[in-house]
């Protein structure tokens, strides 16, 4: 099985030491590449917190923001869903419980997305949010079964796999902390 290590050094047999090299010009693209998508996914979920928290007009109008007594959840799973989990998810529409869960992982994922830590963890939560949200919508629209749901949620995992929060992130900061030494499932 190959790792990839991010930097000045190459990929090598699990086990045998990573020899230094310089880094071409596409693996340097390619971390780059993969910054960039980990921060583009990072500012929807965070986007998403952010207009739902506090109604910045673009799909939630100000008075239906949860600052101001909104329910965060309630419009997608109340009249968005459709088809088999219809009626699980009109069920917890608005439900306090659901509301917490959604908008803590939403700033959650955002926030380690953006600064590269706890890729594991938003890989994890990510994934199954998108896939939830994907369940709450079938069959997709466009498409008898792939959606950007279900892509979504596989780029979150490789950038995950990749250690993409090495790049334009704090991923290589966050592995040296005690903590995380400690717990590397929390890298």
């Amino acid at each position: 099985m190959a790792t990839i290590a991010h930097g000045p050094l190459t990929a090598t047999r699990a086990g045998a030491p990573a020899v230094a090299t310089a880094e071409t010009t596409a693996e340097k693209a390619t971390r780059y590449l993969f910054a960039g998508l980990r921060l583009a996914l990072g500012w929807t979920f965070l986007w998403a917190f952010l207009d739902k928290m506090f109604g910045l007009g673009h799909e939630t109008a100000a008075k239906a923001a949860w600052i101001n007594g909104g329910h965060p959840t309630q419009g997608f799973l109340k009249f968005a869903a459709a088809g088999p989990f219809k009626g699980i998810y009109n069920d917890i529409a608005g439900a306090t419980w659901a509301d917490w869960l959604f908008m803590i992982g939403l700033l959650g994922i955002g926030l380690a997305l953006i600064l590269g830590v706890a890729m594991r963890i938003a890989a994890a939560s990510g994934a199954t949010l998108l896939v939830l949200m994907w369940t709450a919508v079938l069959p997709p629209a466009n498409n008898p079964f792939l959606d950007d749901h279900l892509i979504n949620a596989l780029v979150i995992v490789g950038l995950a796999l990749f250690g993409a929060g090495a790049t334009l992130g704090l991923g290589r900061m966050w592995a040296e902390t005690p903590l995380v030494r400690r717990l590397p499932w929390l890298k």
